[in-house]
């Protein structure tokens, strides 16, 4: 593997903070290998880290942690970067839905907490979900991922 970070300092965190997640990633798995003396010849890029099968323990002890935790972010289905695509979809909460915002704006002025919305459940018929259950045991993470797209897409 070419060396092509060779020019950048680690210490900066300005420059570092504005790269897309790939590039800071390819960075941070650089730097980490070099520091526990992997040679040239035995480093992954950090695309092969990522779609490897190592452990997050294995990656930590040649990469480091902080190549290891990008190696997580990478190989999560629910994460992805907040591009500048993503960002000229993105709508205010008033726009999207008005009635949360304002019974939230209306709560928080009497003192109350407003609680995070961690869950959403759909209900769904119960024949419908004996005929799932039946016919496909991963269903529900089918659905999941059928709506995660849904709701992600432009």
């Amino acid at each position: 593997m070419k060396d092509i970070y060779a020019h950048i300092d680690i210490n900066d965190t300005d420059y570092l903070d504005s790269l897309p997640f790939d590039k800071y990633a390819d960075i941070m798995a650089e730097w980490g290998a070099k520091e526990r003396g992997l040679a040239a010849a035995q480093r992954l890029s950090f695309a092969q880290l990522a779609a490897s099968d190592m452990t997050f323990t294995e990656i930590e002890e040649k990469y480091g942690e902080e190549t290891a935790i990008n190696a997580g972010i990478a190989r999560d289905p629910d994460s992805f970067e907040l591009d500048a695509d993503w960002f000229a979809r993105a709508r205010p909460a008033i726009e999207v839905d008005p009635d949360l915002v304002k019974a939230h704006r209306r709560a928080r002025a009497q003192g109350k907490k407003i609680p995070m919305i961690e869950h959403v459940s759909i209900p769904l018929d119960a024949h419908l979900v004996r005929r799932l259950e039946k016919s496909d045991p991963n269903w529900k993470t089918r659905v999941n991922d059928i709506l995660r797209k849904t709701i992600l897409a432009p």
